[in-house]
């Protein structure tokens, strides 16, 4: 499914409203176990699959992520591919959360230096602090595009309000923000404002940490309540667990149709959203990549469409 997705009031344009999340290359301190070899190579699949939306973070590896994105950036040409990065995090101060100027002027400069590239496509402030002005750490940020350093800002983690006071000069073009199916109901009046505005929207944790991918079952509160997963999903409760299964139940029944799994029908339900930008599911190795790609030759019907959109509608 090729279409142009404009960021925001940039010049970033993708080709492909499906994206890859890339906190498990090279994440080594938010996750176990991870193999950098395979972190290389899902990366070199997703563009086989002409997947070629990157999101990273610092906050992947303290770093490790970009430097692996610019190892494999050198492979290719670099107009093809787009690459989102994010810092808040200061290294230098007990990694303290910090949107001042000179403070993030300094991390794109050191995100260019790991990304082993002379631009960044789109950077985001990974999360507000508690005392700088939104819209003077945007303006830093401008400075940086100015210079051609970076191509589109980018907010993340940011209420409606600090979004609105970034915004003030109408110099953002994306946000970074939590939703998925289950997860709907808060972002409502931020979507609204992005759309009046102009600001491309891209959610993270779409699968809501695996519980949208269909792998568990409804006796498996237990279970998941003692997970990471869980935890990430902040207050959670049983009664929320059981209709998010019965939900996905729904979905299941939708995939079957299609020859699809649950995850790929879920993914071509954010595409066909048009208030999302780009989903950016991660991926752990090749094969996770390449399934969700595969979400890419599904296409929902308008009917399906709502229908996957009313068994979540109590979130």
């Amino acid at each position: 499914m090729t279409q142009e997705i404009k960021i925001g009031k940039s010049d970033v344009v993708t080709s492909s409203k499906l994206g890859l999340g890339t906190n498990k290359v090279g994440g080594h301190n938010l996750y176990q176990d991870l193999n950098e070899q395979d972190g290389y190579a899902l990366l070199r699949a997703s563009l086989k699959k002409e997947i070629n939306f990157w999101d990273t973070a610092f906050a992947y590896g303290l770093g490790r992520s970009e430097e692996m994105i610019g190892d494999v950036l050198q492979e290719y040409d670099r107009s093809q591919v787009i690459v989102a990065t994010k810092a808040a995090q200061d290294k230098d101060n007990g990694m303290a959360i910090n949107n001042s100027p000179q403070f993030l002027q300094e991390a794109v400069d050191e995100a260019l230096l790991r990304l082993k590239t002379d631009y960044i496509d789109i950077f985001y402030i990974h999360f507000p602090d508690e005392k700088t002005p939104k819209d003077e750490a945007v303006d830093a940020l401008d400075e940086m595009r100015q210079a051609g350093k970076i191509r589109a800002i980018g907010v993340s983690n940011f209420s409606l309000d600090q979004i609105k006071e970034a915004n003030k000069n109408g110099k953002v073009d994306i946000v970074e923000n939590e939703f998925s199916l289950i997860r709907r109901q808060q972002a409502k009046e931020t979507m609204t404002y992005l759309k009046e505005n102009n600001i491309s929207f891209v959610p993270f944790f779409p699968l809501a940490s695996g519980l949208l991918t269909g792998k568990y079952k409804a006796s498996d509160w237990d279970k998941f309540k003692q997970t990471d997963n869980c935890k990430l999903l902040g207050t959670f409760s049983e009664g929320q667990f059981d209709q998010a299964i019965a939900s996905v139940d729904q979905v299941r029944k939708i995939a079957q149709k299609h020859e699809a799994t649950v995850t790929q029908v879920v993914l071509a339900w954010y595409m066909a959203n048009p208030e999302i930008s780009v989903v950016i599911p991660g991926a752990r190795n090749v094969r996770q990549v390449e399934s969700n790609a595969a979400a890419l030759d599904v296409q929902l019907t308008p009917a399906e469409y709502q229908e996957i959109d009313r068994a979540f509608s109590k979130f």
